[in-house]
């Protein structure tokens, strides 16, 4: 069963938020209590959340599809829908998010580094909320937005200071199992290593982590054998250590060869190029293999290469190395640049931008686009008039009206706000608010006006005590 799984294409989606409610309070004796409709909640979040107890993708591999929970609806008395709970995945540190065309969209590297990978749906309005002087009873309210489609693919980069790469069976494995506590498997043939494994090194003061790469063989940047795959895990790491097998016994190999594919390969893999190298002669413990040792090690030191002998078997030079290499690591990170606070970028909107675009079609359709024209027509409830009102007179106070009669539309013509593959399209007339007036003024209640037989019978009574008071003793009143 696999066990390790670094790259994953992920399918998810945020929460929906709820619809807003549209209520008028009643009790007894208030007939005309006014609207109370609550708003709808806000659909949950999909969160991607660095977590460093998490080592693999695999729990995303078996489950790709990851939905948040949406918005509850508003109700009556005002009181609103609960908000969806956000749904937060935990990544191994490392992660790279892209989307499927290749485009990096998040890098999370660090404990409890998060990136949204969709956004929840705005919860409606309740008429309660969308109530004014003008508007004083409204009979409708906003609808929930829908919450964010995604397909991502998210792909490990271990986190690691030190690179093991090699030959299969060149003796990696069996060099972190020493190096460090980690315990590979390790066995004489070729990928033993399915996975990259790590592994944590004290050498005095300094504590650096090892992984070893598996699977690199002539043609793994072109995708042969495993290479391709586990490539991408040598490019955080800032030393690299060629570990070459001193005792092969294929008789086309040898150590200066060996290296010389290896380099290739992460030539052309490409970005490794500045990373310091060291050469580790393995497997010294064999008397073919210390001879072989002596013989190349002149050669690759000739070409500036720093070189140990050492023997995973037999624990031979391994204290020299862990030493060497925390002397590089600690060069390393004393030349990154030092870390920032992260900033808050407020980017204003600037004066002139209206936030809609009105676009003239091959086919004659004029196309409205825009953050406000897009999520208003989402919201609208088009089976309710009253809505579809608010909704124009929304857009005519937005400017859409004017700009597209200088786009040159004449009525009759379509008009389309949106995508093209989920649009709403109309007919549109030069004056937004035609057939409106029917209703009277919108989202005004004519109840309000309707004669109110209580207070007219009092009002009569009233003008009747008044007048016989006069009749009486000729009192005028104030």
């Amino acid at each position: 069963m696999t066990t390790f799984v670094d790259r994953v294409e992920l399918h998810v989606a945020a929460g929906n938020g709820g619809h807003g409610c549209a209520s008028v309070h009643r009790e007894k004796f208030k007939p005309l209590g006014g609207p109370d409709g609550g708003n709808g909640g806000r659909g949950g979040d999909v969160v991607l959340t660095v977590d460093q107890s998490v080592t693999t993708l695999l729990d995303y591999h078996h489950s790709p599809h990851r939905k948040a929970t949406g918005g509850k609806p508003g109700e009556g008395g005002n009181r609103s829908g609960k908000d969806g709970q956000d749904l937060v995945l935990p990544v191994p540190d490392g992660t790279v998010v892209l989307d499927r065309a290749g485009n990096v969209l998040a890098d999370l590297v660090g404990h409890g580094t998060s990136y949204v990978a969709a956004q929840g749906g705005r919860g409606g309005l309740g008429n309660a909320a969308l109530a004014s002087a003008r508007r004083k009873a409204p009979g409708f309210a906003l609808l929930g937005e829908p919450g964010e489609l995604q397909d991502i693919v998210l792909e490990l980069k271990t986190v690691a200071d030190v690179a093991l790469v090699g030959y299969p069976s060149a003796g990696k494995s069996s060099l972190i199992s020493v190096l460090s506590a980690a315990k590979p498997k390790i066995a004489d043939y070729p990928f033993t290593t399915l996975v990259p494994n790590l592994g944590v090194v004290t050498a005095g003061s300094t504590v650096y982590t090892i992984a070893d790469v598996p699977g690199l063989i002539p043609g793994a940047s072109q995708g042969k054998g495993l290479g391709l795959e586990f490539l991408r895990h040598v490019e955080r790491c800032s030393v690299l250590v060629h570990v070459l097998d001193t005792a092969t016994l294929e008789s086309e190999r040898d150590p200066v060869s060996d290296l010389d594919v290896i380099e290739e390969e992460l030539k052309q893999y490409g970005g490794l190029d500045r990373r310091p190298r060291i050469v580790v002669l393995n497997k010294i413990d064999v008397p073919d293999g210390r001879d072989l040792a002596e013989m190349v090690r002149p050669d690759l030191e000739a070409r500036g290469y720093r070189v140990f002998e050492v023997s995973a078997v037999a624990h031979l030079g391994l204290k020299e190395l862990s030493f060497a290499l925390a002397d590089l690591v600690a060069k390393a990170r004393a030349a990154r640049p030092q870390e920032e606070a992260t900033r808050i970028v407020i980017r204003p909107r600037a004066v002139d931008d209206a936030g809609f675009t009105v676009s003239r079609e091959e086919d004659g359709l004029f196309r409205v686009r825009g953050e406000k024209p897009e999520r208003w027509v989402r919201q609208t409830d088009f089976n309710n008039d009253e809505a579809v009102g608010y909704l124009a007179d929304r857009l005519s106070r937005l400017g859409v009206e004017e700009e597209l009669v200088k786009a040159g539309a004449r009525a009759g013509d379509g008009v389309a706000i949106g995508p093209e593959d989920n649009a709403v399209v109309f007919d549109w007339e030069p004056s937004m608010m035609a057939g409106a007036e029917m209703l009277g003024r919108r989202g005004e209640d004519h109840r309000f006006e309707a004669p109110r037989p209580a207070a007219q019978r009092r009002r009569d009574r009233e003008a009747e005590r008044d007048e016989s008071l006069r009749e009486f003793d000729g009192f005028e009143p104030f």
